[in-house]
């Protein structure tokens, strides 16, 4: 992960370079995060959530963090500490958010990150932000096209292979320059070289859940693929993944999505913040990858280099000369080589989960343990002990915006301001 150190949470620190920019990571001692938090105030939190508190601060340099103090010290935050210092520690990407520094003395654990001006995706489409019109389409298509490249990178490049588990518009963090860094790798997964695929604890957000993790907890790249199309609708539209209806009826942006799609009235499926002004190519090779990612069979789905091979229109798929269904406008979801039609897949969660989710969380969820059986097993004998449609374990974070605490100005704390 770098060069190792003498003590963990003192004043001697060891440094190595990981992140983004390729900057430099150390390791901080308490007192030195105290001051820069302000002894934690309040007033400098960001957010809050099951994991504990994220607070702004800066440095006696004057840099600007982003600090994550986990609430509790038991075996499961231990972990995801672990994973998220051992995976920041690994990746190397101008679309990854990288790791500044930690802290791990008896008892505390932090993990400090550079401050992201611009907060998170989540607070633009959803958040305080939402209503200032900040994302014009072409930064929604950078960002799209940005947060591809990173998540190309941890499926394609790193070594081994990372799976996210947790692609959500609150993931993806933005720069003074709207650029997107993909943040938050407490619930990665490693893949050893030849493992194609694992089984394990259900972690993630409701509503970026694809159907085979969700049921079975079957792990793949191809569950990043699946949340990453639900993301790909969601900046497009500017609807949330779950939106509750009159009546407190619960759809999915699949099941808002599907109609309109298969009567190719695309123009009906763009945010209409953005007032009509949009690339309708662009739009029709989005639509396209949103499609062909969102599949129910995940061996349907392309893989995270084919997804940003189509969404910047370097796939043949996303050539109109070469697919009269992107030509036309008539067809907006892609053709098999057979000619068969992929229709986006409206996946529905059960109503035991969908219970769960509500205005005042993220849609956060931690599934117990799964026995060790297999996904096929658990098909064929239809256990619902281990599956998450049954969600008999379900434990619900409360969850806000990990950058929410703001004021609609500049992206600081007003205290801060002051």
């Amino acid at each position: 992960m770098g060069s190792s150190a003498s003590s963990c949470c003192g004043e001697k620190v060891g440094e190595g370079y990981v992140g983004g920019d390729s900057s430099p990571w150390r390791l901080f001692s308490y007192k030195e995060l105290h001051a820069a938090t302000n002894g934690f105030s309040e007033d400098y939190m960001l957010g809050e959530g099951g994991f504990g508190s994220v607070y702004w601060g800066k440095t006696s340099d004057g840099h600007q963090i982003a600090v994550k103090k986990l609430k509790a010290m038991n075996s499961k935050a231990e972990m995801e500490f672990a994973v998220e210092v051992e995976v920041l520690g690994r990746v190397r990407h101008k679309n990854l958010l990288g790791l500044r520094g930690y802290c791990a003395g008896e008892e505390h654990r932090m993990i400090v990150y550079d401050y992201m001006p611009n907060l998170s995706l989540l607070s633009h489409l959803h958040g305080q932000f939402a209503d200032d019109s900040r994302l014009d389409w072409k930064k929604r298509i950078d960002i799209i096209i940005g947060s591809a490249q990173g998540l190309v990178y941890l499926h394609h490049e790193a070594k081994p292979h990372i799976i996210h588990r947790d692609i959500k518009a609150s993931n993806v963090l933005l720069d003074s320059d709207f650029r997107p860094l993909v943040a938050d790798f407490g619930f990665a997964k490693l893949m050893p070289d030849g493992v194609s695929h694992m089984t394990t604890r259900v972690k993630g957000t409701l509503g970026y859940l694809a159907p085979e993790y969700a049921m079975w907890g079957k792990v793949s790249e191809s569950c990043d693929v699946y949340s990453f199309g639900i993301l790909l609708l969601e900046l497009i539209s500017g609807r949330k993944p779950i939106e509750r209806l009159a009546g407190g009826v619960k759809r999915t942006i699949t099941e808002w999505a599907e109609p309109l799609l298969a009567a190719g009235r695309r123009a009906d499926l763009v945010d209409p913040r953005l007032r009509a002004d949009f690339d309708d190519l662009q739009l029709r090779r989005v639509l396209h990858a949103a499609s062909r990612s969102v599949q129910a069979e995940s061996d349907r789905r392309p893989t995270m280099q084919r997804v940003l091979e189509i969404v910047s229109g370097t796939a043949s798929a996303a050539d109109p000369v070469k697919n009269s269904g992107l030509a036309s406008g008539e067809r907006i979801n892609p053709v098999t080589s057979s000619g068969e039609l992929i229709r986006i897949a409206s996946i529905k969660y059960e109503k035991d989960l969908m219970e769960q989710d509500d205005d005042s969380n993220d849609g956060d969820i931690d599934c117990g343990e799964y026995t060790s059986v297999t996904s096929s097993e658990l098909a064929a004998e239809g256990d619902s002990r281990s599956r998450c449609s049954g969600f008999e374990a379900v434990e619900v974070q409360r969850m806000k915006d990990r950058y929410g605490k703001y004021s609609a100005g500049n992206g600081t704390p007003a205290a801060i301001r002051r």
